[in-house]
């Protein structure tokens, strides 16, 4: 694989095109990075890991958590809406009240008709009902910026999700190719117990032959207890594996499912041989990181704008009278309005701290979403360099295992005639498994790679 930006001069170049928020927001549903997460079929091909995926995109908490979160970006887009509209409530009310006869009402009370040649009683009833509204009008965009915010916050939440579910995705893969990996590892300990086994008798007719010693026989037999020594402190790490793969699935009693020789036996997957550097791009750390940034764009102008006056305006509509009995009276209607200019001026240090820490805010944004872009270059790159170094590590490692399986063999016909020592079929026999085991060990990392890489590109 080559990758198509090779010098942080290339990372350069691509900072600058995404270094700005975007201008406008696009719908969830149609983020690009969900795109390609969507597409993991296409690269994990193994039909059991494909089965367990399904079920821990299904059941995984992180994941549910994550689109709990889009949930609550939408409540908050929602609120920001409404405040652009005016609030109309519905009221109702009744009441009592007694004024002095030494004030002004209370005079001009007792010499009063309110109604039919009635005084206006020294306890005056109220009742009342009605619409009350109310309504900032946005001319200085402060509500618009704090939508424009809640908007940008969703979007992303949705990248988080992403993130969340292409992490899952690449973290169960990697967890499902070490299963296996311990599984290989198990058939070959067993092949070579079965041959030490065999090794242990011969050595032992030998013996009674008065051909070898009891040194010999000794060596033998504490190699067979270190094999199978060792095969369960295997046996311990699969059950460990499985416990995390589980656990990834959201269900601690789902038995994993597997092929015992599947790893060597499946194909490596592959993405795109070139990597264009847009494609980091499609990474939902980094659009995440590009939301937060135009949100914090928007919260700097919502704050900027409450220096400036806000101009609201207050209304009621409906009926009032002092008896419950005349209250549905066409002569009960009543309404008021009422628009009004607010300043701050005692309170401006709290609408400059207000701002102060928005801008702070957009600052760390701006130096999150950079670092994010740096983090992705150096991923891919690394990933992409692992890919060549384990391909050729591999190749050199299957020609080590094959010469070393031939040494086991010889090894064992020249003990049986003499012209080789005990120490060296043992050793020949543990150098053989080291390479087998190691072999695994460099398979298993090129199928990881693979899921890091898938990762690393945001599941393009």
């Amino acid at each position: 694989m080559t990758l198509m930006f090779t010098s942080c001069e290339d990372l350069r170049r691509f900072g600058k095109k995404t270094n700005q928020p975007p201008a406008t927001a696009q719908a969830p549903e149609k983020s690009a990075s969900f795109t390609g997460v969507s597409q993991w079929k296409k690269h994990f091909t193994d039909p059991r890991l494909q089965a367990l995926t399904d079920q821990a995109l299904e059941n995984n908490r992180d994941l549910k958590i994550a689109l709990q979160r889009i949930e609550m970006a939408k409540a908050q887009i929602t609120a920001s809406r409404s405040m652009l509209a005016p609030k109309i409530s519905a009221v109702a009310g009744a009441g009592l009240q007694r004024f002095g006869l030494y004030t002004m009402d209370g005079a001009g009370n007792s010499t009063t008709p309110i109604y039919d040649g009635r005084i206006v009683p020294r306890d005056l009833q109220d009742y009342s009902i009605g619409l009350q509204s109310s309504w900032e009008i946005d001319i200085w965009g402060k509500l618009r910026s704090k939508k424009a915010s809640a908007t940008a916050r969703l979007l992303a939440s949705v990248e988080g999700r992403n993130l969340v579910q292409t992490q899952l995705i690449a973290e169960l893969a990697t967890a499902y190719y070490e299963l296996l990996a311990l599984d290989a590892e198990i058939i070959n300990i067993d092949e070579t117990i079965k041959i030490q086994r065999d090794a242990l008798e011969t050595v032992q007719t030998q013996k009674q032959a008065g051909a070898a010693n009891e040194l010999a026989v000794q060596q033998f037999e504490a190699l067979l207890y270190n094999l199978q020594s060792m095969r369960l402190d295997t046996q311990q790490q699969i059950v460990e594996q499985e416990g995390i793969i589980c656990s990834l699935l959201g269900d601690p009693k789902r038995p994993i499912a597997r092929h015992r020789m599947a790893l060597m036996d499946s194909k490596l997957p592959q993405l795109s041989s070139s990597v264009p550097a847009d494609m980091l791009k499609n990474r939902p750390d980094i659009r995440r990181a590009e939301f937060e940034l135009a949100a914090t764009k928007a919260d700097v102008k919502a704050a900027k704008a409450a220096f400036l006056p806000s101009v609201s305006i207050n209304g009621m509509l409906g009926l009032q009278a002092f008896q419950s009995n005349l209250l549905l009276n066409v002569h009960s209607a009543g309404y008021s309005a009422l628009g009004g200019l607010v300043a701050p001026l005692i309170n401006r240090k709290a609408i400059q701290a207000e701002f102060d820490h928005a801008s702070a805010s957009q600052l760390e944004a701006l130096n999150t979403y950079q670092q994010s872009i740096v983090n992705g270059y150096v991923e891919v790159h690394n990933q992409l360099a692992f890919i060549r170094i384990l391909k050729n590590l591999q190749a050199l490692k299957a020609k080590e295992v094959h010469l070393l399986i031939e040494s086991v063999s010889t090894a064992a016909d020249l003990f049986r005639t003499r012209r080789a020592t005990y120490i060296e079929v043992l050793n020949a026999q543990q150098n053989a498994l080291k390479a087998r085991l190691q072999l695994i060990g460099v398979t298993k990392r090129q199928f990881q790679v693979q899921a890091n890489l898938y990762r690393a590109l945001g599941g393009g």
